[in-house]
């Protein structure tokens, strides 16, 4: 198996973009597109030289693959990815893994084989300002982690964007809003940084900045078994947003801005200088520092590049699709909270959770209009 034969199911914005991107990694090989819509599989199928399918399972059943990357709509990443393993396949499943924790539960449970490859399109994990920061959390540089604060409102979307397909932003096609599209990035490097809280309180706005049914604003607080609380604050609605993200210890603090890490480490811990000091409004003396991180890494592409390692000689993986789970598990805590309005203890009941999304498919009175729109550069996306 080399190259490793991939085929891409779904040619959306993100589908598209993989299929272009294949050549450009080292020992695969573009063998299929797949998409529901016949004429958008059969314009890529001309253009990249490789066969059109219109169903998944025939891709999947065809033996032209030995891989698929799934880049459909969040419910079918669940029913494509458990069908894929079932058939030996070798599976790489965007973003979210799926759209609620029950339906991540069901895909994990299909990832029997172990021999195969199963991964997640978590690519912020390649970026080195990410790692350096994991590092500095887990090495104890920072000491005991007290608290967390990440606003990532730079996330705008414009309401042509959720004109443009009858999926998006709606319980019945993408399970959520801006917690189950956009910030899948963010609250898996939450949790994989910090590891993940043990109760949220949140309130999540259901269309308030633009004519949708879901979630485009969210406010959660996070609380920790050591007693750590944090502040999890997004939106697609706001322009100029914010990204920031601020890390505490007892050592110090980190914060992680516009590229640029910077550390003011305290020179004595904070609760033993609290004790010790016999001044009343005197603070630890603070030592700032630049941590250096160039560039954004490999993202997109280097989770796909691993991927391919990973099948062609055991290389472990930046995102094995089992911790997929966590972030889809800190999304839907976060709405239903909201929807509750009570605190909500972590782990969440996955089959709670599903039955209260289910109501929310089912009560949907959102009438949509569709404008569908041609290629679009997703470079503005990418943070």
């Amino acid at each position: 198996m080399n190259p490793v034969r991939i085929g891409i199911i779904g040619l959306g914005n993100m589908g598209s973009c993989h299929a272009r991107n294949i050549a450009k990694i080292r020992d695969a090989r573009l063998a299929g597109v797949c998409d529901i819509v016949k004429h958008k599989a059969d314009a890529f199928a001309r253009e990249l030289s490789v066969p059109a399918f219109y169903d998944a399972s025939a891709m999947i059943g065809s033996g032209r693959v030995d891989a698929v990357i799934i880049a459909t709509p969040h419910y079918s990443h669940t029913t494509i990815g458990i069908e894929a393993l079932g058939a030996g396949l070798h599976v790489l499943v965007e973003k979210p893994i799926s759209a609620h924790k029950a339906d991540c539960q069901r895909l994990i449970a299909a990832h029997r084989n172990k021999k195969q490859v199963f991964c997640a399109m978590f690519m912020q994990r390649t970026d080195p300002h990410h790692y350096k920061i994991r590092d500095m959390v887990r090495s104890g540089e920072l000491g005991k982690f007290t608290r967390i604060n990440w606003i990532c409102t730079d996330w705008f979307r414009s309401q042509a964007y959720y004109r443009s397909s009858e999926w998006r932003a709606t319980w019945k096609g993408e399970g959520g809003g801006i917690l189950l599209n956009q910030c899948p990035h963010n609250l898996d490097l939450l949790w994989w940084l910090c590891g993940m809280p043990s109760r949220i309180t949140a309130v999540c706005n259901l269309g308030k900045w633009h004519d949708i049914e879901v979630e485009d604003e969210v406010n959660a607080f996070l609380e920790y078994k050591n007693g750590a609380t944090g502040m999890f604050v997004a939106t697609t609605g706001e322009a100029p947003g914010t990204n920031r993200l601020e890390i505490c210890g007892e050592q110090g603090k980190i914060v992680l801005e516009n590229n640029a890490i910077s550390f003011t480490r305290n020179t004595v811990p904070m609760s033993k200088f609290c004790a010790i000091t016999p001044e009343l409004f005197s603070t630890p003396e603070r030592w700032h520092i630049a941590i250096p991180a160039n560039g954004n890494g490999g993202q997109h592409n280097e989770i796909i590049q691993n991927f391919v390692d990973a099948v062609l000689r055991g290389t472990p993986l930046i995102a094995p699709a089992e911790e997929g789970v966590h972030s889809v598990e800190l999304a839907n805590a976060m709405l239903y909270s909201s929807l509750t309005k009570k605190p909500v203890d972590l782990p969440l009941d996955a089959a709670v959770y599903e039955r209260a999304l289910k109501r929310l498919i089912a009560s949907s009175k959102k009438k949509k209009t569709v404008r569908e729109t041609g290629p679009v550069d997703m470079a503005k996306s990418f943070k």
